[in-house]
């Protein structure tokens, strides 16, 4: 399932792992693991500023830096802020403490801490890559295990089993739905699409991201929406070579829109044009 938006995807995530459980195909169970979730809110211009940070922001720091003595992939937590003199006091994982003017520190990124419940059975996807144990940004798996010290026992989709701390590894969160941009290399048999019109972001419903979320499904991509007018104008997408007829796979444009009565698919000169 693919949604434009981090709001849209978690609460579609939320609603799956809850009919889930109530069909008995996941765990009534549940196990509270803290979870870190970005701060899309924040542009690159908006990270040197103080006062767009909030206390108990976690960051993670992908570049050292001397003049702050702070290493590559260390952690911290936001303490305080000083807007005024645009400073930041934050706590590293062992205790000390670093303030800094944000505009001296690069390659930050920015979360808030988040709380997920996971049950036996749950699909759960990495929203980091976790190197030491070989698994890649946005790899998906199945919760096989729970242990009693909240370790999980993974099986990942290529069938190699997986164990971690949660406590170690925070970048976690349900594998049921991804935003559009996190979807780009992923493929499947069948693609579901929500789209919402009256989405905040609306720089998120532009050409490409039918364009991405459709391309992600072999044989079936279906999209939803709450009102198919309104979204006419964003959902034109065209291509002259994934898209060719003669080089798509058995790609059956089963674009279902509700409330809309008609689906229309032209190709032109070698050109697959879309309309929604």
């Amino acid at each position: 399932m693919i949604s434009p938006d981090n709001r849209s995807r978690m609460e579609i995530n939320k609603r799956v792992h809850a009919e889930l459980q109530r069909s008995g195909l996941v765990s009534r169970e549940e196990h509270s693991i803290r979870t870190l979730v970005p701060r899309q809110d924040l542009t690159g211009a908006d990270r040197t500023w103080a006062k767009r940070y909030e206390v108990g922001n976690v960051l993670r720091y992908s570049r050292a830096s001397k003049e702050t003595g702070i290493g590559k992939d260390a952690y911290a937590q936001v303490k305080s802020i000083d807007a005024p003199k645009n400073r930041l006091t934050v706590e590293l994982q062992d205790g000390t403490q670093r303030t800094y003017d944000p505009r001296r520190q690069q390659g930050v990124s920015v979360f808030r801490e988040e709380m997920r419940n996971f049950s036996v059975g749950d699909r759960i996807q990495f929203t980091a890559p976790a190197n030491k144990l070989r698994v890649a940004n946005r790899e998906l798996g199945t919760i096989e295990s729970i242990e009693e010290d909240g370790r999980l026992r993974l099986k990942m989709d290529g069938g190699r089993p997986v164990e971690l701390d949660p406590r170690k590894h925070l970048h976690l969160d349900h594998g049921y739905a991804m935003t559009s941009h996190s979807s780009q290399g992923q493929t499947a048999n069948r693609v579901l699409i929500h789209v919402d019109t009256e989405l905040g972001a609306k720089a998120l419903l532009n050409s490409r991201m039918p364009y991405i979320s459709v391309s992600r499904g072999r044989y079936d991509a279906q999209i939803y929406t709450n009102s198919a007018p309104a979204l006419t104008g964003g959902c034109q997408i065209s291509s002259s070579t994934n898209w060719a007829p003669s080089k798509v796979k058995p790609l059956l444009m089963a674009i279902v829109l509700l409330h809309i009565e008609t689906v229309q698919e032209n190709a032109v000169g070698g050109d697959l044009l879309l309309r929604c």
